[in-house]
């Protein structure tokens, strides 16, 4: 169907008119339904995360990408963290995706945020990894030590509050909880105010670039413990990494979680089901596309066949 103009609607309106009112109305009404009809039979929406990380960025790569017009249209919308984005999943209409950490499944059964959740969200691949980063005073050189102590985890709702939450109850770590801003509690660290500060990103983290060396300031090492490895990987972070709060050649031990391109889990032979379906196969079809500039480097950090411990993979069926 050629698209239209104004022009062109205004022909029509008036060809309409001419054949008279009872007959301009439905005129209207018909074509109106047939272009929403046209429009929404290949639209994808895609929950992704705020304007300034790393979320929003991958899903205008995958509606530049993969956005064919009425046939597939790709319609990439802020978010507001992993967990309102599972929500928004489950919830909203017209969101069939969401970019979210790995670790939500596992804090939503925790909370009972949404009754049969295991059974309404799957995944269609694993993207790549956000390290855990844990910044502290000389004075706390392990985990333990931040038991009754004041540790920062960031604005409520975000990725980096529901993360700290499992990971410090799964240690055992009993800690006073603050939800200052990033900025504000790198302000608060030195001087004591707080005992430490989480921070969910992938490595090498801006916000601790302005950190000169001598600072007091170190991270501390986060064991992959079994509990953790349920639902986490084993990483690193290195003085290549951070060379002004790392000492050269040497590692701290942290845990890494996954960001996951998640998905209702549409019945096959729904509407919904075709849609989602197709929008996977050109996916995987189109996916060396995702590795070559201007499209986000992390990108290349994407294995396609990687398994997401406690999730479900969305099966597409094949292509049609």
């Amino acid at each position: 169907m050629p698209r239209l103009n104004r022009r062109s609607l205004l022909g029509s309106a008036l060809a309409a008119l001419a054949a008279g009112p009872a007959a301009a109305q439905t005129s209207w009404v018909e074509r109106l339904s047939a272009l929403t009809a046209q429009a929404n039979q290949g639209t994808v929406g895609i929950m992704a995360g705020g304007v300034d990380g790393t979320y929003i960025r991958i899903a205008a790569d995958l509606m530049n990408v993969l956005d064919e017009g009425d046939r597939m249209r790709v319609i990439a919308m802020l978010g507001r963290g992993s967990v309102q984005n599972l929500r928004d999943i489950v919830l909203l209409r017209g969101i069939d995706i969401g970019i979210v950490q790995s670790d939500v499944l596992a804090f939503a059964r925790r909370e009972q945020l949404l009754p049969g959740i295991d059974r309404l969200v799957q995944y269609i691949t694993k993207l790549y990894d956000e390290e855990i980063h844990l910044l502290a005073r000389e004075d706390v050189r392990s985990v333990r030590d931040l038991a009754g102590r004041i540790v920062n985890v960031d604005v409520r709702g975000s990725g980096t509050a529901m993360t700290s939450s499992l990971v410090l109850e799964a240690l055992g770590v009993n800690a006073q909880i603050a939800h200052d801003p990033q900025d504000v509690a790198l302000t608060r660290l030195p001087n004591g105010e707080i005992g430490a500060a989480v921070y969910v990103a992938g490595k090498p983290a801006r916000l601790y670039a302005g950190i000169a060396p001598g600072s007091g300031l170190h991270f501390v090492p986060i064991p992959a413990t079994p509990a953790l490895l349920e639902t986490y990987l084993p990483s690193t972070l290195s003085s290549a990494d951070y060379p002004n709060l790392i000492p050269a050649g040497t590692e701290v031990e942290t845990i890494a979680v996954g960001a996951v391109m998640a998905v209702y889990a549409w019945q096959p032979g729904t509407e919904r089901y075709r849609k989602v379906a197709r929008f996977v196969h050109a996916f995987t079809r189109r996916f060396d596309e995702f590795l070559r500039p201007p499209r986000h480097p992390k990108w290349r950090e994407v294995n396609l066949a990687a398994q997401v411990p406690g999730w479900t993979r969305f099966d597409p069926g094949p292509p049609s």
